[in-house]
C-alpha cells in the first residue's frame, strides 16, 4: 500500500515516519514538505544518511499541496497542523483551509486518518470524571476551535472514509516543545499553574504513532463513528508529571502554586514583549485558556476496543526517552 503522511518533520509526523520505514506494508511513502533540507537533516540525525527509494518527497507552500508527480496514496494520515499562533485567523487557515486543501488533491479512493486533537472536544464537563462523546463539545481556545471547525468540514466532504484521532496531551522523545518542562523541574524552585490540583489523560507518542498504524489498516468503514479520543489508560496530574520529570533528572526542588491571576499576568506580559513569544509559546493568550481548566480527562475505551490495541508505556519511561533525546540533541 501506498502512504501520505503529513507534518512529517513535526513531533508527531516524524516519530510516525521512523515507524511506518519500518514497516513494510508501506511500499511507497509519500512525504509533502515545505523544507526538504529539514526533513533529510532530521533523518540523518536518526542515522539514515540516504532517503530510501520508498520516499516520494512533494512541495508544500501557500498554494497547497503538489501531489500530482507522486505516487496514488492508498491511505493519507494527516498530521500537519499548526499549533501555537497569537492570531485566531492562522489556525483557521492551516487547520482548516489547509486540511480541505489536502482532501481535494487526495484520489476519491484515498482513506483519510486526520491527527486532531482533545482540545476540539474541550476540557472535562463539570461534575464529571471523563469526557465521552454524549458530551456537548465546548473548546477553550481559538487552536481547539480550528481542530473542531477541522473535524466538521472534513466530515461533511468525506465521511465516508474520514476517520479522526483526538488525543490529549502528547509526550515523548522529538519533541522540542517540552524544553521548558524539563528546564522548570530541573531548577530548584518550579512552577504549577493554579492552586488546585489538575488531573490530564496523557499518550506517549509511541504509543499513539502505533495506534495510528493500526488504525490505518483496519476496516473503520464498518464502525459506527468518525472520531475517537485515543490515551493513555493513566490519568496523571500537573504535580505528577512536575514530580516525575524532575526525578528523571535526578534533582529535587520545591513546587510553586502560582493563582491563575499570575499565569494570566504572565501571559499578558508574554503576549506584549516580542522576544518572549516562541520561548513562551505555550503560555501566549489563546493557549494560555488551556491551562486555566482543572481537568481534561477523555474516555479513550472506544478505540482500545475497536482497533484492539492498547497502550503500553509508562509515564517515567516516556519522560526518560524524551530526556534522552533532549540530552542528546542538546
Amino acid at each position: 500500500m501506498n502512504l501520505l503522511l503529513t507534518g512529517s518533520t513535526g513531533f508527531v509526523g516524524r516519530n510516525l515516519l521512523l515507524q511506518a520505514l519500518q514497516d513494510p506494508t508501506w511500499s511507497e511513502i509519500i512525504l509533502p514538505v515545505r523544507s526538504e533540507a529539514k526533513l533529510k537533516e532530521q533523518l540523518c540525525n536518526e542515522g539514515i544518511k540516504r532517503l530510501p527509494e520508498r520516499l516520494h518527497l512533494c512541495s508544500v507552500d501557500e498554494d497547497g499541496y503538489s501531489l500530482e508527480k507522486a505516487p496514488s496514496p492508498d491511505i493519507a494520515i494527516h498530521c500537519a497542523g499548526l499549533t501555537f499562533s497569537r492570531h485566531r485567523a492562522d489556525y483557521f487557515k492551516t487547520n482548516v483551509d489547509g486540511s480541505l486543501e489536502l482532501l481535494k488533491g487526495l484520489p476519491e479512493s484515498c482513506q483519510l486518518l486526520v491527527l486532531s486533537s482533545q482540545s476540539a472536544a474541550g476540557p472535562t464537563p463539570d461534575f464529571v470524571e471523563l469526557r465521552t462523546r454524549e458530551h456537548a463539545e465546548k473548546p477553550h481556545s481559538w487552536y481547539g476551535e480550528s481542530k473542531l471547525a477541522m473535524e466538521k468540514k472534513l466530515l461533511q466532504h468525506a465521511q465516508d472514509r474520514l476517520l479522526i484521532l483526538r488525543p490529549p496531551m502528547i509526550l515523548g522523545p522529538r519533541d522540542s516543545a517540552t524544553v521548558p518542562l524539563f528546564q522548570m523541574a530541573r531548577g530548584l524552585l518550579r512552577m504549577k499553574p493554579g492552586i488546585q490540583i489538575k488531573h490530564y489523560s496523557w499518550i506517549a507518542v509511541d504509543d499513539l504513532c502505533r495506534g495510528i498504524l493500526m488504525a490505518v489498516k483496519s476496516d473503520w468503514k464498518k464502525l459506527p463513528h468518525h472520531n475517537y479520543f485515543i490515551a493513555s489508560n493513566e490519568t496523571i496530574t500537573d504535580l505528577t508529571l512536575i514530580q516525575t520529570t524532575a526525578d528523571v533528572l535526578g534533582v529535587s526542588g520545591i513546587t510553586l502554586r502560582l493563582p491563575h491571576a499570575m499565569i494570566e499576568l504572565i501571559s499578558f506580559v508574554a503576549d506584549k514583549i516580542p522576544a518572549l513569544h516562541k520561548p513562551l509559546q505555550s503560555l501566549g493568550r489563546d493557549r494560555v485558556k488551556e491551562i486555566l481548566p482543572q481537568r481534561w480527562v477523555a474516555d479513550g475505551s472506544e478505540f482500545q476496543r475497536d482497533f484492539e490495541w492498547r497502550p503500553q508505556t509508562s509515564l517515567r519511561e516516556t519522560l526518560k526517552q524524551t530526556a534522552d533525546w533532549l540530552k542528546v540533541n542538546r
